[in-house]
């Protein structure tokens, strides 16, 4: 018995070391927006600038604002069945380009895990 509680430990750990390491702070996650200001608007309701207006984006369908011109390839991404999940959008502010290779966002991707979580809480306390 003790064998296999030794066994199970270290993968006890790397599952909780994951997950620790993919919550963020929502705090910390809006002054990390702040790059975003220039093409996003985040208020319930709000206006769509160059970006969409992320209001309510974590459960939301890719492409699916109204009145927005998304790219072809989002649009198509969004008809295929992408949901924005705090997954999916970790890829996607990671990097643009490999969720929508052919899409129109210009940013070129938040690399600091750190700041990447904390926007993704942020972005999922908007709601």
């Amino acid at each position: 018995m003790w064998r296999i509680i030794l066994l199970a430990v270290p993968a006890i750990a790397s599952i909780v070391a994951t997950a620790s390491a993919q919550s963020g702070d929502a705090a910390a996650g809006r002054r990390v927006f702040s790059q975003c200001l220039a093409c996003h608007t985040i208020t319930e309701g709000g206006r769509n600038g160059v970006g969409p207006n992320l209001w309510g984006v974590v459960g939301r369908r890719a492409a699916s604002i109204e009145g927005f011109r998304y790219s072809a390839n989002m649009r198509e991404r969004g008809e295929g069945g992408l949901t924005w999940t705090e997954d999916q959008l970790r890829v996607y502010v990671r990097n643009p380009k490999e969720l929508v290779p052919r899409g129109t966002m210009s940013f070129p991707g938040l690399r600091n895990d750190t700041q990447l979580n904390d926007l993704i809480a942020y972005l999922a306390a908007q709601r």
